[in-house]
């Protein structure tokens, strides 16, 4: 397996890297945690001008007709640069779920997503917070030729700023399914949530929300399978780009901390870290790769790739941004310095689509111990 990018890659990752460095600074990072929206809609434009929302959708729709891969390439520097926004659930809506369904369905919401003129998000966890279809209660009832959802959604990313929500719900003839519903809709309300992260996280609750039988997506374990891998790998690629970064700034800072005479990077306690910090930022960037490919070529291994991928992903970033914190001592709790937006936002991809101990279990499960 190469392991490299293409020329056409890295273009897209140095390209996304310099725009990102110019139109997502800390500064901007800052502003949006105290912002009602959590987003900012002109850089929002900008990224749509680049065809960014529009990667991986086919250019028929559109978009620009890149592989899966590609988007995981561009997400790596959303979390390098902690891009704040609904770029990821509107992404995975775009991805898997529209293009699983009816060739009218995606005429009416691919090209929208594709310029940037609508949001859409995903509504799946519940209140027992699971992310496998266990976890899902939330039953629609018939009304004529319409459905009805009532019930509650948490941990909804966007959900107050997201033109559409994709609702994850049973049908009654016991099909798992995705109810289109616009967020406007009548019986919808939505709470953002007080997190970590100090991203938007919503909880929805729906209240007899009549959805046409035109909006609703019948999910098959291979649509639900390749959604659960695609949203996943996508969290890898960001906490790879988060750890990346954060591995950065604390060696940064320890050339230039000085104490008893010397800077702190001299020290081999320091140092230490330091190594350890990369190795786990280089583990998480090849096997996030390998299960990007595999879920990109559709291959039988992307089940287990996937689960290890998260499994390291999460775990490691964790230590990561831990080693950064005491790299960076008492000073680096502060919210002044730099080093604490990763560390609270790498808690928040750690628990999104499963922690290290889910994904674990999931390994076991598949190779029957």
């Amino acid at each position: 397996m190469d392991l490299g990018l293409s020329e056409e890659q890295e273009l897209l990752k140095n390209s996304a890297r310099e725009f990102l460095e110019k139109e997502c600074p800390e500064e901007h990072v800052r502003a949006m945690e105290d912002d009602e929206k959590g987003y900012s809609p002109e850089l929002w434009k900008k990224m749509a001008d680049l065809g960014w929302q529009g990667l991986m959708i086919p250019e028929e729709y559109g978009g620009a007709g890149f592989s899966f891969l590609d988007l995981c390439i561009l997400v790596e520097e959303f979390g390098r640069a902690l891009v704040p926004g609904p770029f990821i659930p509107n992404a995975v809506c775009a991805a898997e779920l529209i293009l699983a369904g009816t060739e009218e369905q995606k005429k009416k919401y691919l090209p929208n997503i594709a310029n940037g003129t609508a949001i859409h998000t995903y509504a799946i966890t519940e209140p027992s917070g699971r992310w496998d279809r266990e976890g899902i209660e939330m039953k629609a009832t018939q009304s004529g030729s319409d459905f009805v959802l009532n019930g509650t959604k948490l941990f909804v990313p966007d959900a107050h700023v997201a033109d559409y929500l994709h609702v994850v719900a049973w049908k009654p003839d016991g099909r798992l399914s995705t109810f289109i519903v616009p967020r406007t809709a009548e019986g919808i309300s939505i709470t953002v949530l007080k997190t970590i992260a100090s991203d938007k996280q919503c909880e929805v609750v729906f209240k007899d929300v009549k959805v046409p039988a035109a909006d609703v997506i019948d999910m098959d374990d291979k649509t639900a399978a390749r959604l659960r891998n695609m949203a996943t790998c996508l969290e890898c690629a960001y906490l790879v780009g988060l750890a990346q970064r954060d591995f950065e700034i604390s060696v940064n800072y320890a050339k230039e901390r000085v104490q008893f005479g010397r800077p702190i990077g001299s020290f081999q306690a320091i140092q230490h870290k330091a190594a350890d910090m990369v190795t786990d930022v280089d583990g998480m960037r090849f096997i996030m790769y390998k299960a990007a490919w595999a879920t990109s070529e559709n291959e039988d291994s992307q089940d287990m790739d996937t689960a290890m991928a998260k499994a390291w992903c999460s775990d490691a970033s964790r230590r990561v941004v831990a080693h950064g914190q005491q790299i960076h001592g008492g000073i680096g709790f502060t919210k002044d310095y730099i080093i604490q937006l990763y560390f609270r936002r790498q808690k928040r991809a750690e628990l999104f689509w499963g922690d290290g101990d889910y994904h674990r279990e999931r390994v076991a499960q598949m190779l029957e111990i």
